[in-house]
């Protein structure tokens, strides 16, 4: 998901989960492009069997394809956790088959996206749950990448619990009365201390901070990425277990496992100000965020029809989840859900077609 921090645009908060980080990101990402070369056929190979194993070093890597000059070709960033991988399903069906575009994916982290897109190594982030450092660089500054407009869904990051805890136990769902059921939310992995469940390390989130600042007795344990998460929030539902885990909106699991915010402290401008500075002075809740597409400056001005299309890609929280659920729960492949949802859905994204 992933970032989601506490400063949203205006310091934003993923999701890194600023997903938050929140974001979202709520994350990871990718890079491609397109070239007609026995060389670029080589180089895909190459660049496949690195990610593959995992081990490519995303931010030095970029399509084969990429900044052929001529070729109608574009190169999306897609973050790990499965809301933008949505955006970029359905986005990538339309370029190709409305407007006859080959389009690439590369997943890569929240931040060093940033770099890629600086770089041309992608061409659009269809979902940034802000970075305000990275903006303040690149799109003021540097003018390397260009805002690319709302995405049309809000993102919000927070505390939840269950439903049926919060409906058995209405005062968890204010902090200050967390340390009152810590014994209640031990796991092995937090030992003695109350459980806050996170998603992927790679989140930029302020939860430790949050759990020092606030003097609240828990031990943040990562899942190890949004799946695992999701995995882990499954299993605690099954058995009717008690559970707070840091999560974020828009997410299709709500559909699955009904949850309650925990109210924390109200978030404000100092707080992100200060936050910005200080990453470990955070103490404050986290934004709702308007979430943003940003393009490749050189993109956002010779990109074309592909350009202007993804400028007007814009829906709501509910198409996401749509595609979100079909994805994550259903089991279709990012490519089928993006075909069924496009099949639905032709008064929204005809909209989109410049």
């Amino acid at each position: 998901m992933a970032i989601r921090t506490p400063n949203s645009r205006t310091p934003r908060a993923r999701p890194a989960a600023s997903r938050h980080s929140t974001a979202p990101a709520r994350g990871g990402r990718r890079l491609g492009g397109r070239a007609r070369t026995v060389g670029a056929l080589a180089a895909v190979a190459s660049l496949l069997a690195l990610t593959g194993c995992g081990k490519a070093d995303m931010t030095k890597q970029s399509s084969p394809y990429a900044n052929v000059s001529g070729a109608k070709t574009v190169t999306l960033s897609v973050q790990s956790w499965v809301g933008a991988q949505g955006n970029v399903a359905v986005a990538k069906y339309l370029l190709e088959h409305e407007l006859g575009y080959r389009v690439d994916t590369v997943q890569v982290d929240e931040v060093p996206a940033w770099d890629a897109l600086s770089q041309g190594r992608v061409d659009a982030i269809l979902e940034d749950w802000g970075h305000p450092e990275q903006e303040q660089r690149y799109v003021e500054e540097k003018k390397t990448i260009a805002r690319g407009g709302d995405l049309g869904v809000q993102g919000h990051i927070g505390w939840w619990v269950p439903k049926y805890f919060a409906d058995a136990h209405p005062d968890v769902t204010d902090w200050k009365n967390l340390n009152k059921y810590a014994h209640r939310l031990r796991t092995a992995e937090s030992g003695r201390k109350g459980q806050l469940l996170d998603g992927s390390p790679s989140y930029v989130t302020h939860d430790k901070a949050l759990v020092k600042n606030l003097g609240l007795d828990y031990q943040v344990v990562f899942a190890g990425s949004e799946a695992a998460q999701i995995t882990q929030i499954k299993q605690f539902a099954k058995q009717k277990k008690p559970f707070l885990t840091y999560w974020y909106e828009p997410q299709w699991l709500f559909n699955e496992v009904p949850m309650v915010e925990v109210k924390l402290p109200e978030y404000t401008e100092e707080c992100a100000t200060r936050g910005t500075e200080d990453p470990a002075s955070v103490d404050c809740a986290y934004p709702t965020t308007s979430l943003q597409k940003y393009l490749n400056a050189d993109f956002a001005d010779k990109g074309g029809d592909a350009a202007r299309f993804l400028r007007k890609f814009h829906w709501s929280k509910e198409h996401q989840n749509d595609v979100s659920e079909m994805i994550a729960s259903q089991g279709l492949s990012a490519d089928e859900a993006a075909e069924r949802w496009v099949r639905a859905n032709p008064e929204v994204w005809k909209r989109w077609l410049p």
